[in-house]
């Protein structure tokens, strides 16, 4: 079977995984977080092989693999560089690099943004995939999707207004990212090298 190696355990992962599952192959999921190891594992019934992600783990799995799937994220920021140029160099000609964090930037270092009209290119033999915007590829299916998870938001800052609606929904105000001039996501702070302003300066608890 494949040897499919996949760095992150969040939606993209997860599904990632139970797809390359169903197609009978070997499957090593790399996840920073012990409890979404653990719940996938229970879910996967023991058919993915879970890893805590580490640069050695990264580097033992990722040189052998057929493809590596790359949904590594960090909310708000840049997505983390897990492979390297050198590592990247090291796989076997013909492998396949899926760049599912391209549109924060890529989690192996040769990524570069591609589209879905010229979707492949290679480094050291390697095949890349890295469309920005994948869902675009099923534009009418994504954005059913989109708007199911985000109308219930729209809805509330329409009926109440934008600041009485952050106030009343934590999750609409760990959303904000910009606020009067001002940062108010952390992980964007970081990236950009600016100032962080908690939300809660100016909306109060």
């Amino acid at each position: 079977p494949a040897k499919i190696v996949i760095l992150g355990g969040g939606v993209v992962g997860g599904n990632a995984a139970r797809m390359a599952v169903g197609l009978h192959a070997d499957v090593t999921l790399l996840n920073r977080t012990r409890p979404k190891l653990d719940e996938l594992d229970r879910e996967l019934g023991g058919r993915v092989k879970t890893l805590f992600s580490t640069a050695d783990a990264i580097e033992k799995n990722v040189a052998d693999a057929d493809a590596v799937i790359g949904a590594a994220l960090v909310a708000g920021a840049t997505a983390p560089r897990l492979v390297t140029r050198d590592l990247v160099g090291r796989m076997r000609r013909g492998s396949v690099l899926v760049d599912v964090s391209i549109d924060q930037g890529g989690c192996f270092e040769t990524s570069r943004p591609t589209t879905h009209d010229d979707p492949t290119y290679e480094v050291e033999g390697v095949v890349h995939y890295a469309v920005t915007n994948m869902p675009g590829g099923v534009a009418r299916t994504s954005t059913f999707a989109i708007n199911n998870a985000t109308l219930p938001f729209v809805l509330e800052l329409a009926d109440k207004g934008p600041e009485r609606a952050l106030r009343n929904d934590h999750h609409l105000k760990n959303s904000l990212n910009v606020y009067r001039g001002r940062v108010t996501c952390q992980a964007v702070a970081r990236s950009l090298g600016v100032d962080y302003v908690p939300a809660d300066t100016f909306l109060g608890d």
